[in-house]
């Protein structure tokens, strides 16, 4: 069976012309969806669900299938693990045939060298950082309402009549976080009175 696949982004837009490209190409089953290419489709799911192997899959563009190039390999590279075939009309792209399939295992290489490039210059930057001695990852900081309770934290204490834990009971925080606040505020503890 030739099924077709046809996605608008918003309500407003139309399917008018996809509908009749995968017609003329011969679709007997056509899933239409009108979703975003970031939210959920249920249609596409169901198409899915429902192919079989000897079938093949049609589309108008690549861009109506995918989300992104990694969403649209690995969903072709499911495809053809099932012996589905696959169309992009305006793309020229037909896993039909072996010219087809030659340019589709270029997409997925150049989308598999990619992402290594990025693995590779992510590893480099942090490398780089280390050597200066910086370290990677989320930089130190509060969250506002975080940065009140330390705030809370250092004037109770510079009050210097309640202990760690009557500071934490008070706010609502563990005595190891009131240390870890008064520290990232610059504050000496040696004189907050610890529990025995």
């Amino acid at each position: 069976m030739i099924w077709g696949y046809a996605r608008v982004s918003t309500q407003e837009q139309q399917l008018h012309l996809q509908l009749d490209a995968l017609r003329a190409y011969g679709c007997q089953e056509v899933v239409k969806e009108k979703a975003s290419a970031l939210k959920e489709r249920p249609a596409l799911r169901e198409l899915l669900d429902q192919v079989q192997p000897g079938d093949t899959v049609v589309v108008w563009k690549l861009d109506r299938l995918g989300r992104s190039l990694k969403h649209l390999v690995e969903l072709v590279l499911g495809f053809q693990e099932k012996q589905i075939q696959f169309v992009s009309l305006q793309d020229h792209l037909d896993t039909t045939t072996a010219q087809g399939r030659l340019m589709f295992n270029l997409f997925a290489s150049l989308a598999e060298f990619e992402r290594d490039l990025i693995r590779e210059r992510t590893q480099a930057g942090l490398a780089a950082a280390r050597a200066r001695g910086r370290q990677g990852g989320r930089p130190p900081g509060l969250s506002k309402e975080a940065q009140r309770k330390a705030e809370a934290v250092k004037t109770l204490y510079l009050q210097k009549d309640k202990t760690a834990e009557e500071i934490g009971q008070l706010l609502g925080i563990g005595r190891s976080t009131v240390y870890r606040y008064l520290d990232l505020l610059g504050v000496t503890t040696r004189s907050i009175p610890r529990e025995e």
